[in-house]
């Protein structure tokens, strides 16, 4: 089945309003798989990109947990550029999309929450090959 980015949703992560300081929740229900493995993009120097890739199987959810960064996202059709600058909110990145990330400001750290452990065969790293795959 083909996917497409417009399957792709900016989730809301619930967040304790505290004077001290908000908390922001991830947990359970929030994200629509179980959770393999996390990490995290930090000092990205200026004009860097990552990404650049699809997974056949895995799902994503990316969270600027500070600063700011845009992902672009193709499904060999359409593409469309979303920036996360908001840690109450996250892109949730199906299967089948292919993904780079750049513009990364100063201090920007992206956590990635993935739905499985890294496997290099689940990866599509040249973009013709995706564009077949994904047909």
């Amino acid at each position: 089945m083909k996917t497409s980015i417009h399957n792709l949703k900016i989730l809301d992560i619930p967040k304790i309003k505290d004077p001290r300081g908000n908390i922001a929740i991830v947990e359970k229900d929030v994200i629509p798989f179980e959770i393999q493995r996390i990490y995290y993009l930090f000092d990205v120097p200026s004009g860097s990109k990552r990404g650049g890739h699809a997974h056949k199987t895995l799902n994503q959810f990316l969270i600027a947990l500070s600063g700011s960064f845009d992902v672009i996202v193709k499904d060999g059709i359409e593409e469309n550029r979303i920036t996360l600058n908001n840690p109450s909110k996250g892109l949730l990145i199906t299967s089948g999309i292919w993904r780079e990330l750049e513009n990364f400001s100063s201090g920007a750290v992206c956590l990635v929450v993935a739905s499985d452990v890294y496997k290099e065969e689940d990866y599509i790293r040249n973009f013709k090959k995706f564009v077949s795959h994904n047909k």
